[in-house]
Formats: C-alpha cells, structure tokens, sequence
C-alpha cells in the first residue's frame, strides 16, 4: 500500500515529523477512500480506517474525549477520531469543504493532548484531502 502526497507545513523533506508512520497512515486513508468512494458519511471512514490499522499493527486509541474547563468548571466535551501511536492525532471529515474551525479544531486537540503533529483528512468527493499540522507548543515528555 504505497501512495506518493504532496507536504504540507513543514519546512523540508529532511524535517518531517514522524514521517514513515505519518506515511503509513496517509496511506491507510486513501486506500480507504479508493475502496469506499468519496460520499459516505464520516462514521464508515473512521470504521475503515480502523479496520486498515489494525490490519497493519499500528497502535490507535479511537474517539480519545477532552474535557472543557472554562475557569475550573467542565464545559462539555470534544472528541478526536484517533490518536495514533501517541504520536499523532488524526482527525477525519467528510464535508464538502475544509473551513477554518476544522483547522483550529484539531490545533487545540494538539495542544490540549500535546502531540506534536495532527493529520487533518477530508474524505469528501472524488478525491481525499490531507493537511499535516504541526503542534509549536509541543513539549516533549
């Protein structure tokens, strides 16, 4: 399962951040959507992106829960879609279009679990979308 993308984000080939696993999972996400198409809704994209992982040993947690605290108080809660490896969140879509807030949804996923690197997929239509983003308040352990 190899697939050649285009990087975004990141200075130079030399620097990316987890590149053979982020490949892997890249990967992982086209091979979904050229077995599934490009119009389903988000739900079977995570199922199948789940089953792909699986299949190929990497190490996920699924629809990791982050609590809201606004002042000391819980708010509610936010889901992220995967994390992988405890290295990056992935965050999935299936809409017509990526908007701002999907971008900054996932940058606060970043800092709120301090990963260093987020992959932001759309799976929407004839052809599947990725944003690599880079977390710059990453501190590591």
């Amino acid at each position: 399962m190899k697939c050649e993308y285009k990087m975004e984000n990141e200075l130079s080939a030399n620097k990316i951040v987890y590149k053979d696993l982020s490949y892997k999972v890249v990967g992982i996400c086209f091979w979904t959507h050229s077995e599934l198409g490009g119009y389903l809704h988000e739900k079977y994209y995570q199922r199948g992106v789940a089953a792909l992982l699986k299949k190929e040993k990497i190490a996920f947690e699924k629809e990791i829960s982050f609590e809201m605290v606004l002042s000391g108080e819980g708010i509610g809660k936010s889901v992220l879609d995967f994390v992988i490896d405890r290295k990056i969140a992935l965050e999935l879509k299936a809409t017509p279009s990526l908007h701002r807030n999907d971008f900054r949804q996932l940058r606060n996923y970043l800092r709120t679990a301090n990963l260093k690197l987020g992959i932001l997929v759309n799976f929407h239509g004839p052809k599947l979308k990725f944003h690599r983003i880079l977390n710059s308040g990453y501190q590591p352990n």
